[in-house]
């Protein structure tokens, strides 16, 4: 089985927040907006930037490294990187080892959270009418940039051919 990855591209996000609000609502069965997995960095207003962010499942995570009770975990099924919030006593060590700021922390709960991926069907990513955020197979994903890149480049080379 091929493993999905969440793909975003900050050029088609309008920082709408549909995604912050359908991850709060998937997670915490209410609009929690102080709770979503993934976040919209938005830039000065009328700049028009906008970068979603949320969990990259890293290769080698530091918030596993750095967890003393062993409580994040890879998960072999869909191979991203999991908290068992059991095992999780609070510390805030994941959070403050996360190089992308993407784990939380919840107050009420005395727990850290992060992107799970939705169980292999991510909230975001079906609320998301720009189509900044996708769910793909990484050689998809691999390919159509490598689409993109040479389109971009054949426009160049073409323009200056003329």
């Amino acid at each position: 089985m091929i493993n999905k990855r969440l793909s975003i591209d900050p050029l088609k996000c309008t920082g709408c927040g549909d995604c912050e609000t359908a991850c709060a609502l998937a997670h915490a069965k209410i609009g929690a907006p102080e709770k979503p997995r993934i976040r919209v960095i938005r830039g000065e207003e009328g700049d028009g930037f906008c970068l979603p962010t949320t969990c990259q499942h890293c290769e080698d995570p530091p918030c596993m490294a750095v967890c003393p009770e062993e409580a994040i975990y890879r998960d072999k099924e869909l191979d991203r990187v999991m908290i068992d919030t059991k095992r999780c006593i609070g510390c805030k060590m994941c959070v403050s080892a996360c190089p992308t700021g993407a784990m939380g922390f919840d107050r009420d709960r005395g727990r850290a959270f992060k992107c799970d991926l939705c169980g292999g069907d991510p909230a975001c990513v079906r609320v998301c009418k720009e189509g900044a955020l996708v769910y793909v197979n990484p050689c998809q994903l691999n390919t159509a940039r490598a689409q993109e890149s040479a389109g971009k480049l054949y426009g160049v080379l073409r323009h200056l051919a003329h």
